[in-house]
């Protein structure tokens, strides 16, 4: 296995992705850009488009991604063309930004009415790196990410969140780019490579690689463990199904 790590022991940090590793609101955010996109392939390119797969278009194009990157990038697969338009359009199919804007009205939508709890294995992963003092920070482009960590109990065993308000402010690019992962980083007070970073999706990892971290870590939670491939080919050096037993395989069974 091609670890990048330092060569004195295990990574010193971990970073984390916060849907889907930390939360469970990776299904949320599918069903959302599913009602997006599929708003906007009907008014746009009706009967001759595919619905979106809110399985492998999710992972392929927009998971991780800010909403415009993401709307942006599977738009642009399906060959169409919508202007750009502005930050400020209102939620519709006209423009990229306008197909994003809805995104986020269905998302906030479904987080009213269902809400998000973190993974069971969240908070005890957490709080044995603590108490091994392994700082942990929390990174995503959602502007949500910081009071639903508060809300599921896990902001306290975080030395950090970056989120997309962050992102925003300091003008930070989304993963592929390794910008959040490396502002968290620097948070942590580490040098990339003396950091582990837990993703679970291909554009996270893509930017665990091109940022020089120590080691890249897919985590799959998919009952079949059907991204495993994915994750190990957009160079994850080690895949693991949940939090607990990334604790044990990298810091000594203090999971």
């Amino acid at each position: 296995m091609d670890v990048r790590g330092p060569a004195s022991g295990p990574p010193r940090a971990l970073v984390l992705d916060t849907d889907g590793v930390l939360l469970d609101s990776a299904g949320l955010h599918a069903a959302a850009w599913k009602t997006a996109l599929d708003a906007c392939l009907d008014a746009v390119a009706g009967a001759e488009q595919p619905p979106f797969d809110a399985d492998a278009d999710y992972r392929r194009y927009v998971d991780g991604k800010p909403r415009f990157d993401g709307a942006a990038a599977f738009l642009g697969a399906r060959g169409l063309g919508l202007p750009t338009g502005t930050p400020r359009d209102p939620p519709g199919s006209t423009t990229v930004w306008a197909v994003a804007a809805r995104k986020e009205q269905a998302f906030t939508d479904l987080l009213r009415t269902e809400g998000v709890t973190a993974f069971a294995d969240a908070r005890p992963a957490l709080a044995a790196l603590r108490t091994a003092g392994v700082p942990c920070a929390a990174v995503s482009a959602s502007r949500h990410a910081r009071p639903l960590l508060r809300a599921a109990g896990l902001a306290g065993l975080l030395s950090t969140i970056v989120d997309g308000e962050d992102a925003a402010r300091l003008g930070l690019a989304g993963k592929p780019d390794p910008a959040l992962f490396l502002r968290a980083a620097a948070l942590l007070g580490s040098r990339p490579r003396d950091v582990a970073v837990a993703e679970d999706a291909l554009a996270g990892v893509a930017a665990a690689r091109r940022g020089g971290f120590g080691l890249a870590v897919g985590v799959d939670r998919t009952p079949p463990r059907s991204a495993a491939a994915r994750l190990r080919e957009q160079g994850a050096d080690l895949v693991v199904p949940d939090l607990t037993t990334l604790v044990r395989s990298v810091w000594g069974g203090r999971g």
